[in-house]
């Protein structure tokens, strides 16, 4: 990620681990432009891993999942509402 911008990461939950981290979109300037792109790649996830075969992002689902990374590098979970 680009340091001081805000950024979207997915993870890989079928590979798992460490490198199953990949980059969706950094260099963004505020968190809700981050929340508006995590929300726009929820979406294609929904398309290209559909919730009815992949178990979506309950517990058991292994849709991949999304995060929003800040700034300063750390990052926390988004799910859509």
């Amino acid at each position: 990620m680009t340091p001081g911008t805000w950024g979207v990461e997915g993870y890989d939950t079928f590979e798992g681990g460490p490198d199953a981290y990949y980059r969706v979109q950094d260099g963004l300037e505020s968190e809700p432009d981050a929340l508006i792109a995590a929300a726009a790649y929820m979406q294609e996830l929904e398309r290209t891993q559909p919730s009815e075969s992949s178990g979506g992002q309950g517990p058991m689902g292994i849709q991949d999942r999304v995060f929003i990374v800040r700034p300063d590098g750390s990052k926390y979970r988004f799910y859509l509402p």
